[in-house]
């Protein structure tokens, strides 16, 4: 059995959301999830990580322009 705290995501794996929730509480990453706002809701349920990204584009509001944020992003999907 896996501990909750985990170091990585990879792709093609299956976590609880237990761990992703320990996981996102200690690493600066992005998390995006298919099933949105339910992610932490049951702590038992199972996601795969299907995707993951060096950085992303972001669109500041502040003054329009659009910077690479050098941030790894995660999509997973409920299992």
């Amino acid at each position: 059995m896996r501990q909750h705290r985990i170091n990585t995501l990879k792709p093609g794996e299956h976590y609880k959301a237990k761990e992703l929730d320990s996981f996102v509480s200690t690493t600066d990453i992005v998390l995006l999830a298919s099933n949105a706002s339910q992610l932490f809701s049951d702590p038992e349920r199972e996601y795969k990580v299907v995707h993951e990204v060096e950085g992303f584009f972001e669109h500041s509001v502040d003054d329009g322009e659009k910077y690479f944020r050098d941030k790894r992003a995660y999509v997973v999907e409920k299992v």
